[in-house]
């Protein structure tokens, strides 16, 4: 229909027109509000202020990607071995001492001593042995045990010797195995010859089953090989296989586990040379 033949629109038209157009408008800028905001908001921080979840994720997976690892805690060393042996706790001078040391530097005071708790021990023997009670006790259960363990049958050869004897025994101190009077262990008490009741006796010791289980075991019952064979010039005497010395089961443990074989050096005192 050509335009001028269009019937023109009421006044009253026209306007409900222009009202519905301007709704129109304000819904969709409303729309495009809601639109907008939601698309700033999962880029951006929350309306309360938060950081997105999108942007804490993306920041601990940074911060998880550029840590650097700590280094796994080494192993601990184990603490240093402390001596808590007490040295101190007997007297090494003192002659009626189990820890006494006497040797040609360090002869008794008095050089005449003599125990007063002697008494005969208990078991086979070349000569009637005497020691000192605590010392005969420990022979008589070494002996046991060397039978009881090992099928072995021990015997006494010499032990306690008076200051007298020893004096006798010296003579002119030719012979480099005999002690001086008044410096020879045999005069403590504490010291005894061991042999075996089959005949073998001194250097046969050294040999022996008995002389083997002798080393192992003696200490077990406080006694020690008082003259080692690589320790001549510590002791001042040649090797004794057969001579033990008691010095109770607590120094003779402490000597054997931590490698002492000789009074002397466990007790830091000077060397006596074979020749004093």
């Amino acid at each position: 229909m050509p335009a001028d033949d269009r019937e023109p629109l009421s006044e009253g038209v026209q306007r409900r027109r222009l009202v519905v157009a301007g709704w129109l408008s304000l819904v969709l800028i409303a729309i495009a509000a809601v639109v907008v905001g939601a698309v700033t908001g999962a880029a951006g921080p929350s309306a309360s202020g938060a950081p997105s979840t999108t942007g804490a994720s993306d920041a601990a997976s940074g911060s998880a990607e550029t840590q650097t690892p700590r280094p796994a805690p080494s192993a601990s060393s184990a603490p240093a071995a402390v001596d808590t042996f007490d040295k101190t706790a007997r007297s090494i001078d003192d002659p009626a001492s189990i820890w006494v040391v006497v040797n040609k530097l360090r002869p008794l005071n008095p050089q005449d001593f003599e125990p007063d708790d002697l008494v005969t021990v208990p078991v086979a023997h070349t000569w009637e042995p005497l020691m000192r009670q605590e010392a005969s006790d420990a022979v008589v259960a070494m002996f046991q045990a060397a039978t009881d363990e090992a099928g072995l049958y021990l015997a006494s050869n010499s032990a306690f010797r008076s200051y007298s004897t020893q004096v006798d025994l010296y003579g002119d101190g030719s012979d480099p195995t005999t002690a001086p009077p008044g410096a020879s262990e045999h005069q403590t008490g504490l010291a005894i010859d061991i042999g075996a009741e089959n005949g073998c006796t001194f250097e046969c010791l050294e040999t022996s089953p008995e002389g083997e289980w002798l080393r192992a075991n003696a200490y077990r019952f406080g006694f020690l090989l008082r003259y080692p064979a690589d320790k001549v010039d510590v002791t001042g005497y040649p090797h004794e296989a057969w001579h033990y010395r008691y010095i109770g089961v607590e120094l003779a443990t402490e000597m054997h586990d931590t490698g002492f074989t000789t009074l002397e050096e466990f007790f830091g005192l000077p060397a006596v040379p074979l020749n004093t």
